[in-house]
């Protein structure tokens, strides 16, 4: 029986390149042979010589895709790669990498190979991963011209084995070879049912510390899941998992919500989702929200150049300033004169054409309550850093400061009271089914909503501090109950 890495190829009697561990496959006999059809979790490399529009290539792709065999290149990526259109918005994208490698060169054209996400030269390494990451082919071409001193992405294309000049031929078997080694030095207690990728990258804010993802990733292994922590370079790689459970600071315009869109369109199990990340991290969507459902907010105005004056008169001061997309007390102001506002309005709405202005509340703590799958998890105080009116202080000389943080305090979800936790469960009942810290105000005995976060802090120490382990073990359950459940309806 095959194993579960394929090489599927047009003729493997003339198939050039021997990787370890891989069987070679001929596209006929793999479309054709029921055996393959049986396959389960088995990883097809389409490196057919060509991918036309109903030929073999294109249907070796679009059937691996319907037996759930994971492909690379997948259908919608050979599409992609006929799009002139999407060339340009690549090339936009990718542009700050692509002058910074491309800037020594001499000539006015370039044609950059990336083989299994890599490039011989170390120069061009990560813009072959950008590049893979955008177009997942395992042999790819990639031309590039140089206009007005500005270079700019010409076309990217699949290429065959045959178009891998003699002397690359054992670099592209070495690059393969270590493609396939990412993620085998996991550990695993036990033989593994599910992969999990943890997103984790260079996170100046991160919602986990390094102890609460080796809590993570133990609670997982007990439940057969093996984890690999990954970061934004591992773009191209998320099909090699079953799961992904984000645990950076998400953003619509940056990488996290692109890999919550991709891990959701390629059939993983995702947390948090990309509709959780679209509507929690902008403050306008949820101001609205939370109003027409009745749930209690600080009295609230969304303001424009416009209506500046008429916005002060309403709310008063002091007032606070949002940005729509504030996170960790970043892009908040509070203001206290009619200078202090009319100078904070103009610089944010640089960046914003909407604010929010609300109502200053003042409090000694915010409550957060974590919820995962409609459910309470943990309940923490959080209280305000020292001199300060927010929990994070980002005027603090820098994160370890004493000021940068209020203090926080832990407390079973029974303590919490009732009217603070059923508020808390009706907003983020209406966001989905994630994972969310809802936070809320308590101001003589009502309660008032603040805002609702995606991907909620859990750090060793602070949020687990009453769960311990079994915190870490009821998050990881979610999604094992979420993952069999896909895999009994992808059987049934």
């Amino acid at each position: 029986m095959p194993g579960n890495i394929l090489f599927v190829v047009t003729n493997p009697d003339r198939w050039p390149l021997k990787v370890p561990g891989v069987d070679i496959v001929a596209a006929r006999q793999y479309l054709a042979d029921a055996r393959f059809s049986q396959l389960r979790r088995c990883k097809v490399y389409n490196l057919s010589r060509s991918y036309s529009y109903q030929s073999l290539g294109y249907y070796v792709s679009l059937l691996a895709e319907a037996r759930g065999h994971k492909p690379i290149p997948t259908a919608s990526t050979l599409q992609d790669l006929k799009y002139q259109s999407l060339l340009r918005v690549v090339s936009g994208e990718l542009e700050e990498e692509i002058q910074h490698s491309l800037a020594p060169l001499q000539s006015n054209s370039f044609t950059l190979s990336i083989y299994f996400s890599c490039n011989l030269a170390k120069r061009y390494r990560r813009l072959s991963r950008l590049l893979f990451n955008l177009f997942p082919v395992p042999l790819l071409r990639a031309q590039f011209k140089r206009s007005a001193g500005k270079w700019s992405l010409q076309s990217i294309s699949a290429i065959g084995a045959s178009d891998i000049p003699d002397s690359h031929r054992s670099s592209v078997v070495a690059f393969a070879a270590e493609y396939f080694s990412k993620g085998s030095s996991v550990s695993k207690r036990k033989p593994a049912r599910y992969r999990l990728a943890i997103l984790a990258g260079k996170d100046p804010t991160p919602p986990s510390d390094e102890k609460a993802l080796r809590r993570f990733s133990d609670a997982a292994e007990d439940l057969s899941i093996a984890t690999e922590i990954i970061d934004k370079d591992d773009y191209g790689r998320l099909e090699d998992f079953d799961a992904l459970f984000i645990r950076e600071t998400t953003a619509v315009n940056n990488h996290t919500y692109r890999f919550a869109r991709r891990a959701e369109a390629e059939g993983l199990v995702v947390i948090d989702d990309p509709i959780s990340i679209l509507r929690c991290t902008n403050k306008v969507y949820l101001a609205e929200l939370l109003t027409r459902h009745k749930i209690p907010i600080p009295r609230t105005e969304y303001l424009n150049e416009e209506n500046t004056e008429q916005v002060l008169a309403t709310l008063g001061l002091p007032c606070i300033l949002k940005q729509p997309d504030s996170s960790f007390s970043l892009g908040v102001v509070k203001v206290e004169t009619q200078r202090e506002f009319t100078a904070s309005v103009s610089q944010l709405l640089e960046k914003s054409d909407i604010l929010i202005a609300q109502e200053f509340m003042r409090t000694d703590f915010d409550w957060r309550i974590g919820i995962i799958d409609r459910k309470p998890l943990y309940a923490c105080q959080y209280f305000m850093a020292r001199g300060h009116w927010q929990i994070y202080n980002a005027a603090a000389p820098d994160k370890e400061s004493a000021d940068f943080s209020g203090n926080a305090r832990t407390l079973p979800v029974e303590m919490v009271p009732k009217r603070i936790l059923k508020t808390a469960l009706k907003a983020a009942n209406l966001i989905g089914d994630g994972f969310y810290g809802v936070d809320v105000k308590e101001v003589d005995g009502k309660p008032y909503l603040i805002e609702i976060n995606d991907n909620p802090s859990i750090d060793a120490g602070v949020e687990d501090k009453i769960l311990h382990r079994t915190l870490y073990e009821r998050v990881m359950e979610v999604f094992y109950r979420r993952l069999e459940s896909k895999r009994l309806t992808n059987h049934s």
